[in-house]
């Protein structure tokens, strides 16, 4: 059979805050470590690839560094000038971004609102900067009685709008973002419209559920998913991989309700023969924990994943290779602000033929996704250099 490759992006999971992280409000940011300090952390199997023998994280002084590590490990540094979702999954794809993709402090343009809503039929409510949580518990009452969108943004370059799903159906919620997307282009070209649908009975008791959906902007040029592509394989997408990338570059996709849906569908796909890439984001780290401050909830959700290893190493082919990584950090530990954090993030790669080695810190996430191609014989049109 061909070589696989099985990629998962612990979404958010940092391992110290970067050289440049005062450049972004950043300075002594650490997910890895403040996961560290609750009592519901546990990263047995990731010890064994190697995760505290990185450059950085033997310096935590949790534990001690893997004697015999089974995988490949060192970090990553940023590149690209973003700390988001879209920028960090692009650039372990081979596209580094030179310049940050807009943000907006100070609401969106009323030019742009009042576009929306013509097109869309409803107005809008709220225009700034919010927590996805305070934000429907604040204004969902008002949402409900008149049917208005709720529109917030972020530190992130993101345009989101909350609906009730009994008053704005799915459907229209997930139009309404579709209608957004063509209209934020340019300097308002935000990297991502997120439709945030949230249920409850009233009185600021209002919850989000899990049929969130992003909708991104197209990457600039060709990734490390376009070159599987040109080159006849196929790249199975899992969770929001696929609204990260605008669907461009990807032969099927799954969506998923959570980190435990996101690892089961992951081994649904190992269990097909025609992929050369199956790509997953597990969101909880960053979705529940991360941006709400929650660290036993974060040091949960690892200790979660880390039990599974096995079950996904049990599965593997004898030319498979797993790359563990993350596309970002957001310490719950930092009490600064609630945004992403400008953090290094793990290499992990592990593999039945593959021996172990200390990669050091790389200066670009772009060498995972020239390593990906480099070990499935594709020709790469990406930045980024191989570690094989």
């Amino acid at each position: 059979m061909d070589r696989r490759v099985i990629m998962i992006v612990m979404d958010s999971f940092g391992i110290g805050e970067e050289p440049d992280a005062d450049l972004f409000g950043d300075v002594s940011t650490n997910t890895l470590r403040s996961c560290t300090k609750s009592p519901f952390f546990k990263a047995d199997n990731l010890k064994k690839m190697g995760l505290f023998n990185i450059d950085g994280v033997k310096e935590l002084n949790y534990t001690k560094e893997e004697e015999n590590p089974t995988g490949v490990y060192g970090r990553m540094q940023e590149a690209s000038m973003g700390k988001d979702t879209t920028i960090g999954h692009w650039e372990i794809a081979g596209v580094i971004s030179s310049e940050p993709l807009p943000t907006f402090p100070d609401g969106f343009p009323l030019e742009t609102l009042d576009e929306f809503e013509r097109l869309t039929g409803r107005g809008v409510l709220c225009n700034k900067p919010y927590s996805g949580t305070k934000v429907i518990n604040e204004y969902g009452d008002e949402h409900v009685k008149t049917g208005k969108w709720i529109v917030y943004t972020s530190a992130d370059s993101v345009f989101q709008i909350a609906a009730h799903e009994d008053v704005v159906p799915l459907d229209e919620l997930y139009e309404a973002c579709r209608t957004a997307r063509k209209i934020l282009k340019g300097k308002t070209g935000v990297g991502r419209v997120i439709a945030r649908p949230f249920i409850g009975k009233g009185n600021g008791n209002y919850t989000r559920t899990s049929n969130r959906h992003d909708f991104s902007l197209e990457p600039p040029k060709a990734t490390m998913l376009d070159n599987i592509i040109s080159a006849g394989k196929k790249v199975y997408a899992v969770g929001k991989i696929k609204d990260i990338f605008a669907g461009v570059g990807i032969s099927e996709y799954v969506y998923t309700t959570g980190n435990e849906d996101g690892i089961n569908k992951t081994l649904e796909y190992m269990d097909k023969d025609d992929a050369s890439l199956i790509f997953t984001n597990l969101v909880d780290y960053d979705m529940l924990y991360g941006h709400r401050r929650d660290i036993d909830g974060y040091a949960k959700a690892v200790a979660y994943f880390d039990e599974r290893i096995p079950e996904i190493i049990g599965k593997m082919r004898d030319d498979d290779v797993l790359m563990i990584t993350a596309d970002h950090g957001c310490d719950p530990g930092y009490d600064k602000t609630t945004d992403h954090t400008r953090e290094y993030v793990p290499f992990l790669m592990y593999g039945k033929n593959i021996k172990h080695k200390n990669l050091g810190t790389r200066k670009t996430f772009a060498d995972m996704g020239a390593t990906v191609l480099d070990y499935l014989s594709v020709e790469s049109t990406i930045e980024g250099k191989s570690v094989l």
